[in-house]
């Protein structure tokens, strides 16, 4: 599979799965149900751009480093850096889609972002199980 369409891939079945998880998440706190499925959109929207941007600039740093592969260490880095990027993004967000005060909206998005942590570390875990590690990553022989 290409790097273009291994990320294609990666981001529309991350995303998917995100969505329809923070609608549930989003519901369960409270929201209605239009509320939620704004929210949600609106920070799949987010996450998709910085998905592609991040993962692009994570595999060419890959790429340059000369230790390969993707230990538990790398992956919770990665998964790391990238929740905190996005944090930045959502918390406003959050805050204009679900009608909340900031701080309100700071603490829902904590919530989100530990949850998102763990998702971000399994989900990639199983990705690259399913479609291999992309070339970045592979053992040079």
């Amino acid at each position: 599979m290409s790097p273009v369409v291994r990320r294609i891939v990666y981001v529309c079945s991350f995303e998917g799965l995100a969505l329809l998880s923070s609608m549930l998440v989003f519901a369960m706190l409270g929201n209605d149900t239009t509320s939620s499925g704004i929210a949600a959109l609106a920070a799949s929207i987010a996450a998709v751009a910085w998905n592609f941007v991040f993962t692009t600039l994570f595999e060419w740093w890959e790429s340059g480093n000369p230790v390969k592969g993707r230990s538990a260490l790398r992956r919770a880095v990665h998964a790391v850096l990238f929740e905190g990027g996005l944090a930045l993004v959502l918390t406003p967000v959050l805050s204009l889609t679900l009608g909340m005060p900031f701080a309100e909206a700071f603490v829902t998005n904590v919530g989100l972002l530990i949850y998102f942590l763990a998702f971000t570390y399994v989900f990639n875990l199983a990705f690259d199980r399913l479609f291999g590690l992309p070339a970045s990553a592979r053992p040079q022989s």
